[in-house]
């Protein structure tokens, strides 16, 4: 009996779906990374709760979202992957001057509600690849605004099943981090929004667009900003004044378009895009004395 089949003998049984060994090279948007051991995808919240309050406690569970900052390693993540696919967690509730968003509600089909109902303010979120739900653990943000500005509240549930609505002050939101418990799920944001006209919001969509397109690679195999800005600093411009724009590890190498997102040309590994990380971070630390931090998450084992 393998290791996969091992887990699923003691996990509840539930509405969702269980996989086992699935390859988490099709979840992430480096297209790299070895198996989920269990993957669920949970039917909706209540059964969600019900397998958090099940679960045997020693088998580990970690949460993916759109893959879109992720870096699974080559062997794969043990225990159960949880990810927020169904239709259940996609769900809008529109409000004066706010909007409740299901945590797996990709952030590009924010566009169309946000022109239809004239929802202002949300613009940078649109172009911020994943889903709304993984925006807050990193207080993502692009174009001079992040997800502390526009945050009202989370439905979270954690590691007891116990479902909790949360104010934004609570998350202690600050550049690329937050306080959040690993065992915490984000099920729903509450968003703050100024009325505006469709012609504003898709002007600002299309320049922001615009902006991407031709500042940062599209379409490739990458995770967007791979290390953090340090205080006052640009990480590519770190990286290039530390004669790192011509770097490459296997099938992994530095994008020739914006310096702080690495690509995978089509046969890296994990691996390859990891050493290249660190390859890039010692680098750097030689020649300015400056360490960078990782943005892209890892998770995982390696091979």
């Amino acid at each position: 009996m393998n290791a996969a089949q091992t887990i699923l003998n003691f996990l509840p049984k539930v509405r969702g779906k269980y996989q086992s060994n699935e390859p988490l090279s099709k979840h992430t948007w480096f297209g790299v990374g070895g198996p989920a051991e269990v993957m669920y995808h949970p039917q909706d919240v209540e059964d969600l709760k019900y397998f958090l309050q099940n679960k045997p406690h020693n088998i580990p569970v970690c949460l993916i979202g759109g893959g879109s900052n992720l870096l699974v390693r080559d062997g794969g993540i043990p225990g159960v992957v949880i990810k927020l696919d169904n239709k259940n967690f996609r769900q809008i509730e529109i409000g004066e001057n706010h909007i409740k968003c299901g945590a797996g509600l990709h952030n590009t089909d924010l566009k169309r509600l946000i022109i239809k109902h004239h929802l202002g303010g949300l613009e940078f979120l649109c172009s911020i690849p994943g889903v709304i739900g993984g925006s807050v653990k990193t207080n993502a943000g692009c174009f001079g605004s992040e997800i502390k500005d526009v945050l009202v509240s989370a439905d979270i549930i954690n590691g007891l099943g116990q479902i909790i609505t949360l104010p934004a002050k609570d998350f202690n939101l600050s550049y690329r981090s937050s306080f959040f418990p690993d065992d915490w799920i984000i099920l729903a944001l509450t968003l703050k929004t100024t009325p505006d006209t469709a012609e504003n919001i898709t002007k600002k969509l299309k320049e922001q667009q615009a902006y991407r397109f031709a500042h940062q690679p599209y379409k490739a195999k990458t995770a967007g900003s791979t290390f953090k800005n340090p205080q006052g600093l640009r990480a590519w411009e770190l990286i290039k004044n530390s004669d790192c724009a011509n770097l490459s590890v296997g099938g992994a190498k530095v994008s020739e378009i914006h310096n702080n997102f690495l690509i995978n040309t089509g046969t890296a590994t994990a691996d390859d895009i990891e050493q290249l990380g660190e390859k890039i971070i010692a680098c750097v630390k030689e020649r300015t004395s400056i360490t960078l931090e990782w943005e892209i998450k890892r998770l995982g084992i390696k091979k």
